[in-house]
C-alpha cells in the first residue's frame, strides 16, 4: 500500500526551515510570509503527530525524528527539480527570429532553410519580411538580411550579395516570331517594370539600364507595373514580358530554366544583400549558428 504523502507546500517549507535553521528566512526564499510558513509546518507536526523543530538561542534545529527524513527528502526535491528541467527543455524550443527582404526570402533562403533546420533541429525559425533596416532591441530580432548600400552604423554586417542588374525572361521569348537576339529587340517585347523599392530610389530600373547599354527606341512606357520585385518575376517566368533582375533572386529560376538571361549585359549597381546583426551580441548561440551558415551557403553558392 502507498503511503499517504502530505501536501508538497508542507514538505517544502519543512525542508526550506531545516536547511535556513530560520522561519523568516524559509519565508523570504519560497515568497510566502512567516505566517504562512509557519501554519505549514504546524501542518505537517500534526500529520505527523510530533514536533519536528526546537529552538535554541534565537535559531531553531529539527529534530531527530526530522533529521531522520531530511536527506531522502532533499534527494526527493532534488530529482523533481532535474525532472521539471528536463521537461521545460523538451517543450521549450528556441526561435531564431529573421528579418529579410521579401523577395530574398521567398526566391533564395526559403529554398534552403530546411538545410539549415537539419544543422540545427533544436531551433525554430520565424521569417520576418520586410524591407525595414532592423531595430533589434524594438522588434525582437536575432538576424537580418537587408537590401541596402552597406550603410548600417551601430551593427555588424557582411556583404552576401553584391550583384550587377540585367533583364531575365521566359525561354519561350528567345525564340519564335520576335526572338530576343539583341537588346535593340526589346522593341518588340513588353517592358515588365518594378515600380518602386521603397528607400531605394536609385536602385536601376529599365530606362538607367537601356541608358548604360546605349539601347534607343524602347517605349518604356508600356507594360505591367509591380510595386513587388516577386510578382514582376513571376510575370517574367509565364512569360508576359521581359524584367529586370539580380543574380541573387534568380539564380534558382535561372538553374531550373524557369528564366534565362537574353543578353549577356550587367549593369552594375551599388546595392547588395547583407547580413546585419547586434554588435556585442554574446548570448545567442542560434543567431552566431546561421550565420556561420549562410556565409557557408553563400560561398559555396560563389564557387558553382
Amino acid at each position: 500500500m502507498t503511503e499517504r504523502l502530505p501536501s508538497l507546500n508542507s514538505l517544502r517549507a519543512f525542508e526550506a526551515v531545516a536547511r535556513h535553521q530560520s522561519f523568516s528566512k524559509a519565508a523570504e526564499e519560497l515568497h510566502v510570509t512567516q505566517a504562512a510558513v509557519s501554519q505549514q509546518v504546524k501542518t505537517l507536526e500534526a500529520d505527523l503527530g510530533s514536533p519536528l523543530f526546537y529552538r535554541a538561542n534565537r535559531q531553531v534545529f529539527p529534530t531527530e525524528i526530522a533529521q531522520s527524513g531530511l536527506p531522502d527528502l532533499r534527494v526527493s526535491f532534488d530529482r523533481m527539480a532535474r525532472a521539471m528541467s528536463k521537461m521545460r527543455a523538451t517543450t521549450r524550443r528556441q526561435v531564431l527570429t529573421i528579418r529579410v527582404e521579401p523577395t530574398f526570402a521567398a526566391t533564395w533562403l526559403v529554398a534552403r532553410l530546411e538545410d539549415f533546420r537539419e544543422a540545427s533541429n533544436d531551433v525554430d525559425i520565424l521569417v520576418d519580411a520586410s524591407l525595414r533596416i532592423p531595430d533589434f532591441e524594438r522588434d525582437n530580432i536575432d538576424v537580418a538580411i537587408h537590401f541596402g548600400t552597406g550603410d548600417y552604423p551601430g551593427m555588424n554586417f557582411r556583404e552576401l550579395f553584391k550583384d550587377d542588374v540585367f533583364p531575365v525572361c521566359s525561354p519561350e521569348l528567345i525564340k519564335g516570331t520576335n526572338p530576343l537576339c539583341e537588346p535593340n529587340d526589346l522593341k518588340n517585347h513588353t517592358l515588365i517594370h518594378l515600380e518602386s523599392i521603397p528607400g531605394y530610389n536609385e536602385w536601376p530600373y529599365w530606362n538607367a539600364w537601356l541608358r548604360a547599354m546605349g539601347v534607343e527606341g524602347v517605349d518604356i512606357n508600356r507594360g505591367p507595373r509591380f510595386t513587388d520585385h516577386f510578382m514582376s518575376l513571376k510575370a517574367a517566368r509565364e512569360g508576359q514580358g521581359v524584367a529586370m533582375a539580380t543574380m541573387a533572386i534568380v539564380a534558382d529560376d535561372i538553374a531550373d530554366g524557369r528564366l534565362v538571361l537574353p543578353f549577356d549585359l550587367h549593369m552594375k549597381t551599388a546595392y547588395g544583400y547583407y547580413l546585419v546583426w547586434p554588435k556585442g551580441e554574446t548570448n545567442k548561440p542560434h543567431s552566431a549558428t546561421f550565420r556561420d551558415w549562410i556565409c557557408a551557403e553563400i560561398d559555396d553558392y560563389a564557387l558553382t
